[in-house]
């Protein structure tokens, strides 16, 4: 599969193409009740996906077991999901892997709420590395040790983690874009929740969000096929190589990566957030 470069950021061919970003930059119109979910790739997208649209509908999942996840939440990036984006009447769940320089123009002039999730890069790095090898949008990663000097580098689909995750932090101050980490939805998933339902202006009852949690467990995404990409074309996707729901954990970094290459990411990781003033927390 081939990439093209946009700004200086890797995009793959399949379903993005220049005009499309150029147009979603400049003239998509972001609306005040719109909530978009924003990732780097790889950091719990489907699963905070499947919490809101768990949490929008009062925690009833015949939606979120009816509509495939991406029409339910459109990425504003892709070709079709921009044209999925301009057709859903408001109020819209959106979702998009776009760095803040490439993000919506109208974003800063809407109260459009950001929900955007981060997670532990090491096992961001894992999971994209097996996504690369089913996915025939990226290219193949080669060995771990490869695809590890690869994404430290940001010459992957969307740039850099450390680019991204900085981009977006920047905008912390802003009322109306809201911070999760992967990890705390892992180990507090009631508390994650009952703060979305206070984001959203929902007010579930104990019950509902106990709904919510069930249904956007691992196991009901995993058994649901509207969320775990089997419907997903043979051509995007060799479903016989990998599965998207792969396994749903924090750490699986510790069962892949050497002593070395651990100690090794640890130093360009304190590189490049040394002036981040957030205390991020992956354990």
């Amino acid at each position: 599969m081939t990439y093209f470069t946009h700004k200086g950021i890797l995009f793959t061919t399949l379903g993005s193409s220049q005009k499309t970003l150029i147009s979603v930059e400049n003239d998509f119109q972001l609306l005040d009740d719109d909530v978009v979910t924003v990732t780097y790739p790889k950091s719990g997208t489907n699963w905070m996906l499947e919490i809101l649209g768990l949490v929008l509908r009062g925690g009833d999942p015949s939606w979120v077991r009816s509509v495939p996840v991406w029409y339910r939440s459109p990425w504003i990036e892709t070709d079709v999901g921009l044209k999925a984006a301009l057709n859903y009447p408001p109020p819209r769940c959106l979702s998009s892997h776009l760095p803040f320089q490439l993000f919506p123009k109208s974003f800063l002039k809407s109260k459009t709420k950001v929900i955007y999730v981060m997670r532990n890069p090491k096992d961001v790095l894992i999971s994209h590395y097996y996504f690369s090898k089913a996915f025939k949008g990226f290219k193949e990663p080669g060995t771990m040790e490869e695809f590890m000097e690869t994404f430290l580098k940001g010459d992957v689909p969307y740039g850099s983690w450390f680019d991204h995750v900085r981009g977006w932090l920047e905008m912390k101050n802003k009322s109306n874009v809201f911070f999760f980490t992967y990890e705390e939805l892992q180990h507090n998933p009631r508390g994650s929740v009952e703060r979305l339902c206070q984001i959203l202006g929902k007010d579930l009852n104990s019950q509902q969000i106990d709904s919510v949690l069930e249904n956007a467990s691992f196991q009901k995404m995993k058994d649901n096929n509207m969320s775990n990409f089997t419907l997903v074309p043979e051509g995007h996707f060799d479903h016989n190589i990998g599965k998207f729901m792969r396994k749903g954990i924090s750490g699986d970094w510790k069962n892949h990566l050497t002593v070395a290459q651990n100690e090794y990411f640890d130093r360009v990781y304190q590189e490049k957030m040394q002036n981040v003033n957030v205390n991020l927390q992956w354990d």
